[in-house]
């Protein structure tokens, strides 16, 4: 087992370079999803703020390729892999279990699992709706219920899910992913009263993210000769960004870590919209 002492609940202060100390040196992160995109920066991140991370991916040659990126940021003992569907209750509880096995403890569940389905009402299918509403259901609920016993034991415990602006703004072309996103949220705050005081539960809402699926919609493009600073501009544009870009994992990864942090301690129940001004709900 590799031993990362705990710290005790602290607020957190000014490092000497001026930046803000999110009291995570030395915290257990797990980040499900963590291969690519939002979920490795996140990992990267937590890295960085000197808390250990395990992180999960249904895909090996993506984990090994991710778990080697990330290395560059920290001494391997800080650092786990598995193999792991989020949808598969055993192996979830498996990648419970090897991090119990690895540190004996749990502060942050980062559930950030997930993917977009686009389809109408009309052409939506009974096992298509089935499929949405497990994968935003389960790749939540699994995780909890595996980790919790761990989260239950931390003086710092959080749990923060990785949602979309379509749990309150729905669009008609991704109506399964919209209600299947807004139940999630739902779980969300319930989750919040439920485990409070011991574990927080907050989530952030995401716009669109430069993230893996739209690279491949890029290479995919109509226009070939279109840069990929051209296309992501007129993505922003048709698609009515206050922002006029789409976000960056990096910057959904700085909110995520702040969230689970002891310095939004006083955070339970809450969302954070990241997605550039397009929001229209109040």
């Amino acid at each position: 087992m590799t031993e990362i002492k705990p710290n005790a609940r602290r607020a957190p202060w000014r490092k000497g370079s001026g930046e803000m100390d999110l009291g995570l040196q030395d915290k257990v992160a797990v980040v499900t999803g963590g291969t690519s995109g939002i979920g490795l920066a996140t990992a990267r991140l937590f890295l960085a703020e000197g808390a250990a991370v395990a992180i999960c991916g249904r895909d090996q040659a993506r984990l090994t390729a991710a778990k080697s990126a990330l290395l560059g940021n920290a001494a391997e003992k800080r650092l786990l892999a598995v193999a792991c569907n989020v949808l598969d209750k055993e192996a979830v509880a498996g990648f419970a279990g090897a991090v119990e096995q690895w540190t004996g403890r749990c502060d942050i569940l980062v559930n950030n699992a997930g993917q977009a389905r686009m389809s109408t009402f009309a052409d939506t299918t009974d096992e298509a709706w089935r499929e949405e509403l497990e994968l935003k259901f389960f790749s939540q609920i699994h995780p909890v219920r595996a980790f919790k016993p761990l989260l239950d034991n931390s003086d710092t415990a959080a749990i923060l899910a990785v949602n979309s602006l379509l749990a309150y703004q729905p669009e008609p072309y991704m109506v399964a992913t919209a209600a299947a996103r807004a139940g999630a949220q739902s779980l969300v705050k319930s989750l919040a009263r439920e485990f409070a005081p011991r574990i927080r539960v907050n989530s952030v809402l995401l716009g669109l993210i430069d993230s893996g699926q739209w690279e491949r919609r890029f290479v995919a493009r109509a226009d070939p000769s279109q840069s990929r600073a051209d296309w992501f501009a007129e993505i922003a544009r048709t698609r009515h960004i206050p922002l006029e870009r789409l976000g960056e994992p990096d910057e959904v990864a700085r909110a995520i870590a702040f969230l689970c942090s002891p310095a939004a301690g006083f955070i339970t129940g809450a969302q954070l919209e990241i997605s550039g001004g397009t929001s229209r709900h109040i």
